[in-house]
């Protein structure tokens, strides 16, 4: 049993679902497994729920259940309900389609599934399991389970793999997930069904199933290697914001020159390279800018016309070089059409969030800076702990500094499998804020 703290109970009672270490009351060790199942309750010792215990996170548990004393076998039973209808869902909010066949598949607390996230591209499942109470074996197969019998069906190919968050797997002190896929059709170890699979022990032939595929986004193609790249994968969140971005840029009439810092593996490039005569496409990142030319290449009539390219660079120092050349130079000499801005989220934690509000406004500031007249800006935050109303205060006061009329024509979030749950405000982390500026 936990106790916890009056302020830690209202917030549970009000839908929320984490337990700060700092919440138990007297700052309680309690003697627990790693992952245990555990009671929680206020201070009165009135029972508040069920949750997965960890022993060394500072989110010591994540609530699972509003019945107190639930068994393991009663929270197996309950996880797969959950996990059937968190896939109908997607089955609604986010159908395959020739031209969409990629999208988030389990969204942790956003499904009331603590600990869980899956991602689907194309034939391939990413799995992650995030916490000591997830990162089990029983968790594993029934989620197995629930994944093959919404998808292998009917002849298609499927392979799921568990690829752990390095940063989480050692915040949890996670041991490594059992090596091979969690299950794939097309290895030539055949299971009684008809199916291959691997129940916790690898098996030789499981070393051959396919670990890259190539998936579609809004008719685009896109290749996505489970062994590489950030988290699971291809930032699937953006998905309508990409075609979005595109029509607005489209409908402005402005479509010369477009610039997207942090491109990653190409996302916005690839939608603007659409409309747009020429779209550079700005990383850090030697290996994510090759991710993107190997996504180009995946689109013959975009990199055959030869308009897109790319630049390994800084963006804040990339930004700065080309804001001093262009107010060094006699007049305003705005350079882009468009400007995308999509940083990795710069508020790890609470304590983060000053330093990266001055980020985001130093990078808004210069791209309104090097905006045409009647340009368009695509500026994003996904650090959680940047409120929708904080980042729409940075953009304001950055165009106040500019001297610029800022227009916010859209105001969007991440695309419908990442759920929202209105007493979970960490569901809510990405901004996407489409502006014209004059």
């Amino acid at each position: 049993m936990l106790r916890i703290t009056r302020r830690a109970s209202d917030r549970l009672r009000n839908g929320h679902l984490w337990v700060y270490r700092t919440d138990l009351e007297a700052q309680q060790q309690p003697l627990l497994a790693p992952g245990a199942l555990v009671t929680i309750t206020d201070s009165r010792e009135i029972p508040l729920g069920t949750a997965l215990y960890s022993t060394s996170s500072q989110i010591a548990a994540r609530l699972v259940s509003r019945t107190p004393s639930l068994s393991r076998a009663q929270y197996l039973v309950e996880l797969r309900q959950r996990v059937d209808a968190a896939l109908v869902l997607r089955h609604t909010l986010a159908p395959i389609t020739a031209a969409n066949n990629a999208h988030r598949l389990i969204f942790s607390e956003a499904d009331n599934l603590p600990g869980i996230v899956a991602d689907r591209y194309n034939d391939l499942v990413l799995l992650q399991l995030l916490t000591q109470g997830t990162a089990q074996d029983d968790v594993r197969a029934v989620i197995t389970d629930s994944l093959r019998d919404a998808f292998a069906t009917s002849g298609h190919s499927l392979t799921i793999w568990e690829r752990p968050d390095p940063r989480i797997r050692e915040l949890e002190q996670l041991a490594a997930p059992p090596p091979g896929p969690l299950f794939t059709t097309t290895t030539d170890s055949v299971a009684p069904n008809g199916l291959s699979f691997r129940s916790g022990v690898q098996r030789d032939a499981a070393q051959r199933a396919p670990s890259t595929t190539t998936f579609t986004l809004n008719g685009l193609h896109f290749y996505y290697d489970a062994a590489s790249g950030q988290k699971t994968g291809a930032f699937l969140d953006q998905r309508i914001n990409y075609a979005t971005a595109a029509r607005i840029v489209a409908a402005s009439g402005r479509t010369a020159n477009a610039l997207d810092v942090c491109t990653y593996q190409g996302g916005f490039a690839l939608h603007l390279a659409q409309v747009c005569s020429q779209v550079t496409g700005v990383d850090t990142s030697h290996t994510a800018l090759e991710a993107a030319d190997r996504n180009l290449a995946l689109n013959p009539k975009l990199a055959d016309a030869g308009t897109t390219d790319w630049m390994e660079a800084d963006a804040f120092d990339y930004l700065r070089h080309l804001d001093g050349e262009s107010r060094a130079s006699s007049g305003p000499q705005h350079r882009f059409d468009a400007i995308v801005l999509d940083p990795p989220a710069f508020a790890k934690s609470k304590r983060s969030a000053e330093s990266a509000l001055r980020g985001y406004k130093e990078l808004n500031l210069r791209a309104i800076r090097l905006l045409n007249e009647g340009g368009t800006l695509i500026t994003n935050s996904c650090s959680h702990h940047v409120s929708l109303a904080d980042f729409t205060d940075i953009l304001t006061s950055a165009a106040a500094d500019a001297g610029r009329r800022v227009q916010l024509l859209e105001s969007r979030s991440a695309a419908p499998d990442h759920p929202e749950v209105l007493t979970l405000p960490e569901t809510r982390y990405l901004k996407c804020l489409i502006c014209r500026v004059s």
